[in-house]
């Protein structure tokens, strides 16, 4: 397979604004009848006889865009499952490098005054001094920032990804902001992948190769949104298994080797009943050799006696 070239940039063009194409109750919409639909916050209250209790708040949506530590955000099973695959498979791009580190779902403290910080779904930061067990990781003291951040759309969060966060992503001087924007509002419209590169006059769109897939320039591989499956390639447009892919591919590999070592084996036992066979046919030819030699001593010895006799009768 031909390796497929990255991409040039195209000069971004905004995909909505706040009133742009009435999405506003797709892009924003709130279930009343479940107060926990984003998720929920635990403190703990001193009751007025002294005793304590833990209290659960729900999470609005501005919550969502700057979480605490702690908090609990509600995600589908394709939310979870899209950024362990991301997660896994970015980890192990950057794994050579000790400096390089990736974050699933990690508070990040801006220096940019006014800028709150986020919890993004993914983020791949170079440049680390010093691993320690984040809950916020704050890039004043750090010193160094996320060069790459992937957020994965939620119906309820979606506008969320699409306005808030990219344009303070842009302030923050994130590098690289790709979306995978799993909304859909009809069946036949395919969900898309989005992507932003910052340069001197801010971010500008990341074009899509013949494929519809993103290259991602920090890792160096392809992020392809297919139907069901999000999915990573890599410069050869070959497809880099999740963890259960590669589990599938190792049994299938062990099985593989399990059946050439029985085969081999068996050939090696087949052998080895040849060799036997042979040697026991060997040792047959070797004991009709002996035996044929006895017999021909045996009969010359006769013929000798017989001869004596004869010579014997002669001459009496």
């Amino acid at each position: 397979m031909s390796t497929l070239a990255p991409p040039q940039l195209a000069v971004w063009q905004p995909l909505l604004d706040d009133d742009a194409n009435g999405h506003e109750q797709e892009l924003d919409h709130k279930d009343e009848h479940d107060p926990y639909q984003y998720g929920w916050r635990e403190r703990l209250k001193r009751l007025p006889n002294g005793e304590e209790e833990w209290i659960r708040t729900p999470l609005t949506l501005n919550d969502v865009l700057h979480p605490r530590p702690g908090d609990f955000r509600v995600h589908t099973e394709e939310h979870e499952r899209f950024l362990t695959y991301l997660y896994n498979v970015l980890a192990a791009q950057v794994s050579e490098d000790p400096r390089a580190l990736v974050m699933l779902d990690t508070r990040i403290g801006w220096d940019q005054r006014g800028i709150r910080p986020h919890s993004p779904d993914i983020s791949l930061i170079f440049n680390v001094n010093k691993r320690r067990n984040w809950s916020t990781f704050y890039v004043d003291k750090e010193g160094t920032r996320p060069t790459l951040i992937i957020e994965v759309t939620s119906p309820g969060t979606r506008r969320l990804d699409l306005i808030k966060k990219l344009d303070q992503y842009e302030q923050v001087g994130v590098a690289f902001y790709i979306i995978v924007d799993t909304f859909q509002p009809d069946p036949d419209t395919p969900r898309q992948l989005i992507g932003w590169e910052l340069t001197q006059e801010g971010y500008v769109a990341m074009p899509k190769n013949e494929r519809g897939w993103l290259w991602l320039k920090p890792v160096g591989i392809w992020l392809a949104l297919e139907e069901t499956r999000l999915a990573c390639y890599n410069r050869a447009g070959e497809y880099i298994e999740d963890y259960v892919g590669m589990m599938h591919a190792r049994k299938r590999a062990e099985k593989r080797v399990a059946a050439e070592q029985a085969r081999a084996s068996e050939a090696e036992s087949r052998a080895s009943e040849a060799e036997s066979r042979a040697s026991e046919a060997e040792s047959r030819a070797s004991e009709a050799e002996l035996r044929a030699a006895e017999e021909a001593r045996v009969r010359l010895e006769l013929e000798t006696r017989l001869r004596d006799l004869e010579e014997k009768l002669r001459n009496s």
